[in-house]
């Protein structure tokens, strides 16, 4: 049979990736002293499935260096290695090495060969009889029947075998000679064919596969041993193991995992690998679909049709229909957020060793979904902040027993859904943002007047100012004066915010505020002389009549307007977009209000015309960014109109008044 067996890399990579995210997230999971079998016999099948998956493919390199790790594994299980904090960092290593060699095949790219040499000769040396790594603490006599067993300790047994694959196992990238070629290197071996269900020749698909096998197996081999050689395809096959001596023992593999919970729920199992493109691509149909609706609906109220009460009704139903049919495509692309979060658990282990700090990590909501998009860009943003809480939070062992806190640090982080945003909250319980050092380091870096006059949470928003830093010295974490910028930067451009709060040796809060989802959204349509905004409408918080009377002007040129007992910065979208005025308006402007975190600002309209649901259309294809915008769409009329980003707006006004941009 000749399959081009290149077509499944994709699938072998990215299952290969969420084996490596598992392997890692144990092993961050083990104590030192404590051999958790559960853990260790998880991180095992996980290095089981690469090592097996990347043999068939043809990737012998990754598949030795997975070997190595599965030696060493298999020792641990064993209780033939004691479990240190040196053992968890070399498998860490490991695993960082077959992340990088993975990578590297997938990108068609050279690996860096010393660190993987350097990292096999370390797997070699802990598996190696005369290692000196220190043998695991025997089981108690009461629980050695529950503790694992070396394979010489196995009695010489003989096992029956019934493989049957399902007739789809090859598109599944698997290969069933590889899982024979294994159970063959145990012991002495025997095989024969079962090719009842081979179709006659011309209805024969060389793509499926119609055969079973008969196996018998003689070595020292437990049952778990012969089971793990079918761990890749437990569900994909049926599978019946007996002993020679004993009654026959068969096993549904599919029936058997939903018993024991093994497998997902019918619900979940339901599910297909569909590639990003193909779900992008189903997007922009849905959004055309969106504004070809909006089409139809202006072209019945600009000829008068609403009275043909049929078609007003059809109308409707499309909509109905649109909008649900909208939000079930956009369903596909939100993930749990808990995918941002996997890279941190290890930062924050590596981190805490270097810096000799003891920290707690703690994660809630992570099953708050976000869109892909927004989630693949958020993660470097949410590991900087973690890394900075760490830092410049978190105190070390001695200088928080001084202040009377516990020994230990600890970092939350919590995800939750409202009113329409997805809320990140980063917190630590360390020494809090100090407002004197901050304001001290911005005047020293001329980012403020020394005589300027600024609100605490002003002045901690100055860290998101590029080249701003307070740390003495240049480490591999901080010092450099970047990072925080880029922090804002990222947010920002994902439509987002970030608000801050601190006190001194309490700790110190930042809350992310970002947008379900980049691909459609409710907007508020306004116009501003001859051009038609669109503003997002969770960002509004009111719209009033403006009166030009509370409107007062500082340092002769910042505009700000007396708004609920409180003055506000006001933008006019004339002057920012140079936007001739409307000569010939018959009414009040209109002030939009909007809650930027912990803040508000105006933006002046001439008219506000309604709302309706835009799909965002980027501009980055054909233009350069423009401060402000965030995009474009195309009206019910056939025009376009600009969606305005206000936080971008805010901070141009912001820059181009004077105004100290709080972000």
């Amino acid at each position: 049979m000749d399959i081009n067996l290149s077509q499944f890399h994709d699938i072998f990579f990215e299952e290969s990736f969420e084996g490596i995210a598992s392997m890692e997230s144990e092993l961050l999971g083990l104590s030192p002293g404590a051999a958790d079998k559960e853990i260790i016999n998880t991180i095992f099948r996980a290095a089981h499935s690469i090592k097996g998956s990347a043999g068939t493919f043809g990737f012998g390199e990754i598949s030795e260096f997975t070997h190595k790790m599965e030696t060493v594994l298999d020792k641990m299980r064993n209780s033939e290695l004691e479990i240190t904090q040196e053992l968890i960092s070399i498998l860490l290593s490991a695993v960082d090495s077959l992340n990088n060699m993975l990578t590297s095949e997938k990108e068609d790219k050279p690996h860096d060969t010393t660190i993987v040499e350097n990292v096999s000769s370390q797997l070699e040396r802990i598996s190696s009889p005369g290692s000196g790594q220190a043998p695991a603490n025997k089981a108690a006599p009461e629980d050695k029947n529950k503790a694992e067993v070396n394979r010489d300790d196995v009695p010489e047994q003989r096992w029956r075998i019934g493989f049957y694959p399902d007739e789809r196992l090859f598109y599944t990238g698997n290969d069933p000679l590889r899982l024979i070629r294994e159970l063959k290197s145990m012991g002495q071996f025997a095989i024969k064919a079962e090719v009842d269900n081979v179709p006659d020749f011309d209805r024969l698909d060389v793509h499926s596969c119609h055969l079973g096998w008969r196996i018998q197996v003689q070595g020292h081999i437990s049952q778990e041993q012969v089971e793990e050689v079918f761990a890749w395809v437990e569900g994909d096959c049926r599978l019946e193991i007996h002993h020679e001596t004993e009654r026959r023992k068969t096993t549904d593999r599919r029936q058997a995992a939903e018993q024991t919970g093994r497998r997902k729920t019918d619900t979940e199992h339901r599910s297909i690998r569909v590639s990003t493109d193909k779900i992008d691509n189903m997007l922009n149909l849905v959004g055309e679909l969106v504004i070809t609706q909006s089409i139809l609906n202006r072209v019945c109220r600009d000829h008068g049709l609403d009275a043909y009460d049929r078609l007003q009704d059809c109308l409707e139903q499309l909509e109905r229909n649109t909008r649900e049919l909208q939000e079930q495509t956009m369903g596909i692309r939100m993930l749990p957020v808990d995918n941002a979060f996997k890279r941190i658990p290890r930062i924050v282990h590596d981190l805490s060793i270097a810096q000799g700090k003891q920290v707690e990590l703690e994660f809630t909501g992570e099953t708050t979904e976000l869109d892909k998009t927004v989630l693949e860009k958020i993660g470097d943003p949410l590991v900087h902040l973690v890394r900075n809480a760490l830092d410049h939070g978190i105190e070390s062992p001695e200088d928080r027993s001084s202040k009377g806190k516990p020994a230990h640090g600890k970092i939350r982080i919590n995800a939750s859904h409202e009113g329409g945003h997805v809320m990140l909250r980063i917190s630590d319980d360390g020494r809090g943002i100090d407002p004197d050092r901050i304001l001290a380091a911005a005047i020293d870096k001329e980012l403020v007047a020394d005589d300027e006059e600024l609100s605490d949470t002003q002045i901690h928003h100055l860290i998101f100012q590029p080249g701003f830093s307070t740390a003495a010295q240049v480490n591999d974490i901080s010092g450099r004066g970047v990072g925080m910028d880029v922090v804002m930067k990222n947010i920002s451009d994902l439509g987002g915010t970030v608000d801050i709060w601190s006190q001194k040796d309490v700790g110190s809060t930042f809350t992310i505020r970002l947008p379900l989802t980049l691909a459609i959204l409710d907007g508020q349509i306004v116009r501003v002389g001859n051009q038609i905004f669109i503003i997002p409408l969770h960002s509004i918080k009111e719209t009033v009549i403006f009166e030009e009377h509370e409107m007062n002007t500082v340092a002769g040129k910042a505009e700000l307007y007396r708004y609920r007992d409180a003055y506000i910065p006001v933008a006019r979208l004339h002057d920012l977009f140079n936007i001739e005025a409307d000569t010939n308006l018959d009414h009040p402007e209109l002030l939009v209000v909007f809650d930027i975190g912990e803040k508000h600002v105006g933006i002046l309209v001439d008219d506000v015309i309604g709302q309706q649901q835009v799909v965002i259309k980027s501009l980055e294809n054909n233009y350069k960014s423009v401060p402000g915008l965030a995009g474009a769409t195309v009206l019910g009329d056939g025009s376009v109109a600009l969606i305005l980003d206000i936080l971008g707006l805010s901070q141009q006004h912001n820059t181009s008044t004077g105004l100290v941009n709080t972000g």
